[in-house]
């Protein structure tokens, strides 16, 4: 598939001007020789949670780590195209991406406390970033972000024990904890329950309902069930290219593209 023949996305991928917290133009991901991500353009909501949804090797967690420049640390990797964030170039030179990373949290598959206390997990960012003049206010981020990841009352007891120490479920939340101590406008989570069970996952998704009033969240999820469940945006992806974006229940109930209707009628995944 050559530039001219790249799929436009259907549906709604722009948004106005108001409501947009992430603008993506023209995005192109090559790995080496190898086209992962084809032109992508589309504008994500501002504190509302957007699902990228898609077979396995589409691109989806390719294009979210685009988000916060994870694909700076791939040798082999090239970007092309255009993110703001609040209208700003996330890959001007002038963006340090350790500074932009602090303004976009991410939670990653598996659970991946640091081997330190639940104490020193949260307070880690915080304290490289300067965020906290004394240990007071070290503190107060530490139980607030527990309480707003939904985990302080299980773990306020046992602050000093290690991180590791705790079930997945528990792993996962210090893990968002961790991620909106430093105080982010965004929360990338890819693919964040599925190494959990049933019920660990419907605490992380009754997480994101809440957290969505402050933040701004994309998830990639194998599950449509659960990107029905937890967005109010839905975009899919198909071999590098998104197919289509707009209302979650629009996508899932009358998508506008055979694609889209296949992928989630299970003819294909």
């Amino acid at each position: 598939m050559n530039r001219n023949e790249i799929i436009k996305a259907v549906g709604k991928p722009f948004l106005s001007e108001e409501k947009v917290k992430i603008s993506c133009r023209e995005v192109n991901v090559y790995y080496g020789q190898n086209h992962a991500i084809k032109n992508v353009s589309v504008d994500i909501a501002e504190k509302e949670v957007t699902a990228f949804i898609g077979p396995s090797g589409c691109g989806k967690s390719t294009f979210l780590r685009c988000i916060n420049r994870m694909n700076d640390t791939i040798k082999t990797c090239r970007i092309e195209g255009e993110i703001r964030l609040d209208g700003e170039n996330i890959y001007d030179r002038n963006v340090d991406p350790v500074l932009l990373r602090a303004r976009i949290g991410m939670v990653f598959q598996k659970p991946n406390p640091f081997p330190k206390s639940i104490y020193q997990n949260v307070a880690y960012g915080p304290r490289i970033h300067g965020l906290a003049r004394n240990k007071s206010e070290l503190d107060e981020i530490v139980i607030t972000s527990l309480e707003k990841a939904g985990l302080f009352n299980e773990v306020k007891d046992q602050l000093g024990h290690p991180g590791t120490s705790l079930s997945g479920g528990q792993q996962q939340r210090l893990c968002i904890a961790r991620a909106i101590s430093v105080q982010p406008e965004l929360i990338l989570m890819d693919e964040p329950c599925s190494a959990l069970d049933p019920i660990a996952t419907a605490k992380i998704e009754e997480l994101m309902d809440e957290l969505r009033q402050n933040y701004t969240i994309i998830i990639v999820t194998h599950s449509m069930q659960q990107a029905a469940r937890v967005s109010q945006r839905t975009a899919f992806f198909h071999l590098g290219n998104l197919i289509e974006v707009g209302d979650t229940n629009e996508i899932f109930v009358n998508p506008e593209h055979k694609l889209t209707q296949d992928y989630i009628t299970g003819r294909y995944g």
